[in-house]
């Protein structure tokens, strides 16, 4: 890959970006920082592409090349460096936002903490447009200890669940909830109730089944598992409850979803009106299957992306990167799709689903992808002790900083991309081979770039599962890298799951808190009801 000083992008103001995030243009605003430093304070609708993914994950979130792009960074060179790559890769319009995070700040633009910020301020509308029911904990847990009748659902991934839930729930992620819950729930009169984490998929996953019509009472666990840990109660750990069993979609499913997406204004498309969509030459469209994972790795539309409904709602921006974009969703018994296609509409996508579902006659081109680079030789294990005795190479770790600090190669330096020349220039010469251990071939290649063209020619890489195995020291550093230096890691999201009662007050009152943090054009795109225009 070629980059140049002849690729540097114009640098533009803060003052432009926010007027081009409201001109009904598409854009990609791109946070190249990594994801602790994108946590403690992003724009609202930058989207995370940390440099130490750029080249992995550019097509996925920017598939149309001539997409308005805008990149930021700490005001380091980080985005001069990740825009000369995208101008290699192809893209003709790219800006880089004049100095970076701490730029937006000084022109008088909050800087919001957190992740998934569009999606979080929209669940804490949801509950104000829709006055959604909820439950405390301590209630949830004297009607469960009263043999009250309830079904207690967890919205969240099952890989979630499984890590800690509300003693007694189910996994059935918010995505589901529309082909499922009749199979739940014995009854018309049978409470209903919701967790997550927090607040927004105990919200977003209750109106779900209201706007269903559902007949049962429906509600909210106030908090979630947060919640409940601060009320002093014990959560479950390892659960395997999950709803995975073959559900056929009832008739009366099929219209409540479609009555469903249609007062939200999502359309139907014919396969040749949603062609029509794919093929626009100017315009972005996002093709999604919204289904499982086991249902997706059974077979799809050939092209389709996996997006699980659910986690597509919590986290749009880590799947759709241009604003003003157009999303197809795809599911295979017209119950998921619409519903889901209403809420991502809501939330300010021109969203569609599409007759046919995965069934469809569209004609979609291969997931897109770009030429990262060469591959890094990598060092087999059984050769891999005699090559580092005999080559005494530099030892540069590219792990996650949280799983290098529970276990590395002794003597191995911990690093990230933006910060991998400098570190390798501190702790030795060019003419020294280097050692990446890497989590995966990509990101070693991603850090191999970088290397070469700081003048390190001898660039190889393991696994850490295979310097283990092949019998080399490890040691652990619980305080290294500091926390200073772990710009990969967000503690403020973390630590709420790891019992930290303090992190998890902090977070639940920055949920809440962050209507009152926008400004008018940040809540400007979202669709809903004022309050005395609500319906279930």
């Amino acid at each position: 890959m070629d980059r140049h000083p002849s690729h540097l992008a114009a640098t533009i103001p803060a003052t432009t970006v926010r007027e081009w995030l409201s001109d009904g243009a598409e854009i990609a605003l791109l946070d190249v920082r990594e994801a602790g430093q994108f946590g403690e304070g992003h724009p609202f609708f930058a989207v995370p592409l940390p440099y130490s993914r750029l080249e992995i994950d550019i097509a996925a979130l920017v598939p149309r090349t001539a997409t308005r792009t805008v990149l930021l960074d700490a005001g380091n060179g980080v985005a001069e460096r990740a825009a000369a790559t995208l101008a290699a890769l192809g893209y003709s319009q790219v800006f880089v936002l004049a100095g970076g995070a701490p730029g937006w700040a000084a022109a008088g633009y909050t800087l919001f903490q957190g992740v998934n910020l569009p999606s979080k301020t929209f669940g804490e509308l949801v509950e104000h447009a829709f006055a959604t029911p909820h439950i405390s904990a301590q209630d949830l847990l004297a009607r469960q200890q009263a043999g009250a009748p309830l079904v207690l659902l967890d919205g969240r991934t099952f890989e979630e669940h499984h890590k800690m839930a509300i003693p007694g729930a189910t996994s059935v992620p918010n995505g589901e909830l529309a082909l499922r819950w009749r199979a739940l729930v014995p009854d018309a009169t049978t409470e209903i109730v919701i967790h997550c984490a927090g607040r927004t998929r105990s919200i977003i996953g209750a109106q779900i089944l209201r706007s269903l019509g559902v007949p049962n009472p429906v509600l909210a666990l106030e908090n979630g598992t947060q919640g409940w840990a601060l009320a002093g109660l014990q959560l479950e750990h390892g659960s395997t409850r999950r709803d995975t069993g073959p559900v056929g979609a009832a008739a009366q499913d099929r219209a409540a979803a479609a009555r469903v997406a249609a007062e939200a204004g999502v359309p139907t498309l014919s396969a040749a009106q949603a062609q029509a969509w794919v093929d626009a030459p100017d315009r972005t469209t996002y093709v999604l299957d919204i289904r499982s994972a086991e249902e997706f790795a059974a077979g799809s539309l050939a092209g389709a992306r996996h997006a699980p409904g659910g986690q597509l709602l919590q986290a749009t921006d880590q799947t759709i990167g241009v604003r003003q974009s157009r999303v197809l969703l795809l599911d295979d018994e017209a119950v998921r799709a619409p519903v889901v296609a209403a809420w991502l509409h809501r939330l300010g996508f021109e969203t569609a689903v599409v007759e046919g579902g995965i069934g469809a006659a569209l004609r979609l081109s291969e997931a897109p992808s770009h030429p990262v680079a060469a591959a890094v030789p990598e060092v087999n294990r059984d050769a891999l002790a005699a090559w580092v005795a005999r080559q005494a190479p530099l030892l540069l770790d590219l792990q996650p900083s949280m799983a290098y600090r529970r276990q590395h190669a002794q003597g191995a330096v911990w690093s990230v991309r933006p910060r991998l020349v400098a570190d390798a220039q501190a702790a030795g010469k060019p003419a020294q081979p280097v050692l990446l251990i890497a989590p995966t071939a990509a990101v070693a290649r991603l850090a191999a770039i970088d290397l070469h063209e700081a003048g390190w020619r001898d660039v190889r890489w393991v696994s850490p599962s295979t310097w283990l195995a092949a019998g080399l020291p490890v040691v652990a550093t619980p305080d290294l890298p500091s926390d200073a230096d772990a710009i990969d890691y967000l503690f403020f999201v973390h630590d709420r799951h790891d019992g930290n009662l303090d992190a998890a007050r902090r977070y639940l009152a920055w949920e809440t808190g962050l209507i009152a943090q926008c400004a008018p054009d940040e809540l400007a795109g979202f669709r809903l009801p004022a309050p005395d225009d609500r319906a279930v």
